[in-house]
């Protein structure tokens, strides 16, 4: 849709985007609750990925040594950076181990992604406002950008599939972060809409990382590469670059006529918190959300299976359609972001050790034969009501059952999970196992009295919000 002013059209997305970032007070206590510990789990995620050598030599300047003014610091490192390659610093992190928050609709994402983007944006402008002699963003600050993003990409999400065309949906965490961080820094209304039309023109990566035969490690540096652009056009934009009023609109040039297959692309209900309130966390296992339930029924089946293992005829996984299309796998597995994304590799291993963590993913575990032999009993099956409860707005399962059947002609017991520890329904259960989560994954990267520092500050809701986000961000450097 266009709107038109003058001799002038703007599309109407754009200009509703724009509007809600510069003009929506959010007011639900929830949201900002649910973003508070969404903010800590997030951070958790990036600090455990130090951990892993993949994703710590993507990291640092573009040029060794570089140290930038009033720069973006990036938890668990020294590293001092521009805001642009802060973002993808940060952003490569927090997604590396599969381990954020989760949105689940038409289009899949993480919106804690944006954080690689707001974080980085958030603490360089309270560097730089500080060096001024004006006052630092808070956190609290920082919760309602997440709040927006979150909003913007999960909205953005729950009609318009961009998996349906072959893109991949860090183009929405794109469009999300541009828009908060362009106002963050200082942008007008104008040139949020600037940003936000080179964010939709700039297109997405395929999804051609994330599906057999090709998977591979890019998928957990993807949103970082998209939150990082995202600053960057914020700030060409706030240098007066120009924009593109009918970047999505345009007939055979636009991005609905290119890439869409000449669909509308809309926003399916009012920009407010809606997203936040219901995201879902990751707090149990880092794998891919559609097989959040099934680890979870295969670690409640462990105890009856771990020393029956070579009794086993059939595992039968009854699950939802969209689970099928994603990490429904057979055949070789050939890296770690190929393991994460298959539901019968996750079964399997929970079935076996009774728990799924990050190491289960890395080559030496995946060496363990039993896992192919459990892999190669198993077979998929879509429950027609998993998949409507799943595209319920007043539901969101995630649902995953498990049934063994042994050689002897016996049954396990069927183990049915619809709604996944972290899910909006679960909250009250989850929010104390984020929090050990959180500190956990803190004790892998700092000292005793580092983590003591860190959860002082952290852990005390109202002490937090009121934090200056340089001193927030001044508390995981090393």
């Amino acid at each position: 849709m266009l709107k038109t002013n003058g001799i002038n059209q703007t599309d109407v997305l754009l200009e509703d985007i724009a509007d809600y970032v510069l003009k929506k007070e959010i007011i639900s206590d929830e949201a900002y609750e649910t973003a508070r510990y969404v903010l800590l789990d997030t951070l958790g995620c990036g600090i455990l990925a130090l951990q892993y050598p993949e994703c710590t030599k993507l990291l640092g300047p573009v040029v060794p040594g570089t140290i930038v003014p009033n720069g973006t610091r990036v938890p668990g490192t020294s590293y001092v950076l521009d805001p642009v390659k802060g973002a993808f610093n940060i952003g490569c992190m927090i997604r590396w181990l599969d381990y954020n928050d989760t949105w689940l609709a038409a289009e899949w994402g993480h919106p804690s992604d944006n954080l690689g983007g707001i974080l980085a944006v958030a603490d360089y402008v309270s560097r730089v406002n500080i060096a001024e002699g004006k006052d630092a963003l808070a956190v609290k600050d920082v919760l309602e950008m997440m709040i927006k993003a979150h909003e913007i990409q999960g909205v953005l999400a729950l009609e318009n599939s961009l998996n349906r065309v072959g893109l991949d949906h860090v183009l929405f965490v794109k469009v999300a972060t541009t828009a908060v961080v362009t106002k963050a820094l200082g942008g007008t209304r104008a040139e949020i809409i600037n940003a936000l039309s080179n964010a939709w023109i700039d297109n997405s990566s395929l999804r051609t990382y994330r599906h057999t035969p090709n998977t591979g490690s890019r998928k957990s540096w993807a949103a970082g590469d998209a939150t990082s652009r995202a600053v960057q056009l914020a700030m060409m934009a706030l240098k007066g670059e120009m924009g593109y009023p009918t970047a999505l609109s345009a007939p055979g040039w636009g991005f609905q006529d290119v890439l869409f297959n000449k669909q509308e692309l809309k926003l399916s209900r009012k920009l407010d918190s809606y997203v936040m309130e219901n995201v879902l966390f990751k707090v149990s296992y880092p794998a891919e959300f559609h097989a959040q339930t099934a680890a979870e029924c295969a670690v409640k089946l462990h105890p009856e299976v771990k020393d029956r293992l070579d009794e086993i005829d059939k595992i039968k996984i009854i699950t939802h359609e969209s689970a099928i299309r994603i990490i429904d796998k057979e055949g070789p597995l050939n890296n770690p972001a190929d393991r994460d994304h298959c539901i019968q590799y996750i079964t399997a291993v929970g079935l076996i050790h009774g728990d799924v963590t990050a190491d289960h993913y890395e080559d030496e575990a995946a060496a363990d034969e039993r896992i192919d032999r459990l892999r190669n009993k198993m077979t998929i099956v879509e429950n027609e009501q998993y998949t409507i409860d799943y595209l319920d707005p007043s539901k969101r399962s995630i649902a995953n059952a498990i049934q063994i059947y042994y050689k002897d002609g016996s049954v396990s017991e069927f183990v049915e999970c619809e709604y996944p520890l972290g899910h909006r329904f679960r909250r009250e259960e989850a929010f104390p196992k984020i929090t050990k989560k959180f500190t956990d994954n803190m004790s892998t990267h700092y000292s005793h009295k580092q983590q003591i520092r860190i959860q002082e500050a952290c852990l005390e809701p109202g002490a937090l919000s009121n934090m200056k986000v340089n001193e927030f961000m001044d508390l995981f450097i090393i």
